[in-house]
């Protein structure tokens, strides 16, 4: 129900610069459900009243290599309709812009604004499929005849770019995929045929010496790298959109160092599909040396009670999208006061015991250490023994909870942690040092999502001011390790209790530091420089910390708070 808004505030709304405007509006969503939602079915309301008009193709491509402005509107007006959850509304003007790229005969060249555009686009179509796949939809016939002409559409495409004088690459092997999987997943029945051409081998030229370099860790019975590849980011094209080819490469090249461990999710795009994808294509001896650590995540309640074939149809979804076996498979539950979860992850245990050849190990994801402990119990008691081996938890220089008490509950059942955020979304680099606080919605700033979130995190720890002198106190670590502000942040969560790895997210196929992320094997920080850095991350007295831990709670406590 709409309520009064006083002049002042009418006033403010129509003046300020768009870049504030979405600046605030981030902060009340981000306050949980009750503004959330609202916002939501403001938009939706809008949408339905006034649904976005079909551009004509020959105006979203008036010419070869030419990025129009309708094109560019048409597609923040499609994102607009599959991110306020109209995933199935989106999937017609999908389907529009494929069509239009053979009926407008349009052509692009490699490295171009278009090329890019249409990348772009493919990580679009995965997002909002993802999004359809998630809100579970009715497998009614009309939603099947809606992705069955998506996946048409996306077939004469790549048909129009094969058949090209000269032929295109083909932009949209991503989407096609995801689609495909869909189908698969929410009509089993109708599932399309699967491509009977002979499968493409990657074929790696090793760097046996890079791969000695990397450091390893107990991870139940895997020794596996003390970096991990997090695909996190494949989860939206807002992280720019790599291309299925760019994307294999850039496994390839973490492979070819050493880095042979990817986290993923069941929620994160595409990553399965990649990862499985790319693992099967390479030959067995190598395949066997990959880690597959994904999760499965149970955001809303249970619509059926909890038995083997419940779980083992879960577990049976992750290695369907990896196309093989999980190595970790890491289990998130929202909502704590619905118990079911500690009968999910016995029968869990049970399946790796049973079924070795699809999941190897269970572990836990952003579980505070009051319930992780509780699940460690809890398995005690029915099982004899913990057997979950890990729990995935942020970790930073700015968010050093786990120390509060996660370390010790590790420490008491033998857990790894996995620790993601430790970068700070690339806040802890050099590109920030003395530099002022980024508007994190001007355009000009390039701000990512992960960006987004972790200025969150800062401005939660302290002041800009205070995260300045923590860069430069680790520049002045870095100098003298030569290395990089990012190392020193990497090696510290490393060398801390219980830490058995640091998730790398990694904008796959678009950017890459391996090079420099390897370079954190090479060093280890002294005393003085945990006496150093200590005092400006954790606060005079360790102040700071248990002011984080104040403020969100233990682990993982941020995103139950936002549902």
């Amino acid at each position: 129900m709409a309520t009064h808004v006083n002049m002042m505030d009418d006033c403010l709304i129509s003046n300020l610069p768009p870049a504030t405007l979405r600046s605030a509006l981030r902060l009340l969503v981000s306050q949980g459900a009750v503004t959330q939602r609202p916002f939501i079915e403001h938009v939706r309301a809008r949408f339905f009243e006034n649904p976005p008009a079909f551009e004509a193709p020959e105006r979203l491509f008036p010419g070869d290599d030419v990025v129009a402005p309708e094109c560019l509107a048409y597609l923040a007006q499609t994102r607009c309709i599959f991110s306020c959850k109209l995933s199935q509304e989106s999937l017609p003007y999908l389907e529009h812009f494929v069509k239009a790229i053979p009926q407008a005969k349009v052509r692009w060249t490699g490295y171009s604004d278009l090329e890019e555009l249409l990348a772009k686009f493919n990580g679009d179509v995965v997002q909002a499929v993802q999004a359809l796949k998630e809100s579970r939809p009715e497998a009614s016939p009309e939603l099947l005849g809606s992705l069955k002409s998506l996946l048409a559409s996306l077939d004469s495409c790549g048909e129009y770019c094969e058949n090209g004088e000269p032929p295109i690459v083909f932009p949209f092997t991503r989407a096609r995929r995801q689609v495909r999987d869909v189908v698969e997943y929410l009509f089993p029945n109708q599932a399309p045929t699967p491509s009977s051409g002979r499968l493409h081998r990657i074929l790696i030229d090793l760097d046996e010496d890079a791969r000695r370099a990397v450091q390893t860790f107990r991870l139940g019975p895997f020794n596996m790298p003390r970096l991990f590849n997090g695909l996190w980011q494949l989860s939206s094209a807002s992280w720019g959109s790599g291309t299925a080819e760019a994307q294999e490469e850039a496994l390839a090249q973490m492979v070819k160092y050493g880095l042979t461990a990817a986290d993923m999710a069941d929620h994160y795009g595409d990553a399965e599909l990649i990862f499985g994808d790319f693992r099967n294509k390479l030959l067995p001896e190598l395949q066997d040396t990959l880690y597959a650590a994904t999760k499965w995540c149970v955001f809303s309640p249970l619509s059926e009670p909890v038995t083997t074939s419940f779980v083992l149809d879960a577990v049976l979804e992750r290695c369907r999208r990896l196309g093989g076996g999980v190595e970790l498979l890491q289990f998130h539950w929202q909502n704590y006061e619905s118990k079911e979860y500690l009968d999910i992850l016995v029968e869990l245990i049970r399946i790796s015991k049973s079924h070795p050849n699809l999941v190897t190990a269970v572990g836990l994801c952003n579980f505070d250490s009051e319930h992780t402990e509780e699940a460690c119990e809890y398995l005690l008691a029915k099982t004899g023994a913990v057997s979950i081996i890990s729990n995935q938890v942020q970790f930073s220089l700015v968010d050093a909870r786990p120390l509060q008490k996660m370390v010790h509950v590790c420490d008491k059942y033998g857990l790894k942690l996995l620790t993601y955020g430790t970068f700070c979304g690339g806040f802890l680099s050099e590109k920030w040092l003395d530099q002022p606080a980024p508007e994190i919605y001007l355009e000009s700033n390039g701000l990512t999502p992960s960006q987004r979130k972790y200025f969150d995190m800062i401005r939660t720890w302290g002041t800009w001011s205070e995260f300045l002198d923590l860069l430069n106190c680790l520049s002045k670590i870095a100098k003298k390790h030569s290395v990089s502000i990012s190392n020193v942040a990497a090696r510290w969560v490393l060398q801390q209790p219980a830490v058995g790895a640091v998730i790398v997210g990694t904008r796959l196929g678009v950017t890459g530091h391996i090079e420099d992320n390897l370079r954190v094997f090479g060093f280890e920080l002294d005393e003085a420089d945990i006496s150093y850095i200590n005092p400006v991350a954790l606060g005079s007295s360790e102040k700071k910390m248990l002011a984080i831990f104040e403020k969100l709670g233990d682990c993982g406590n941020e995103y139950r708070k936002i549902h």
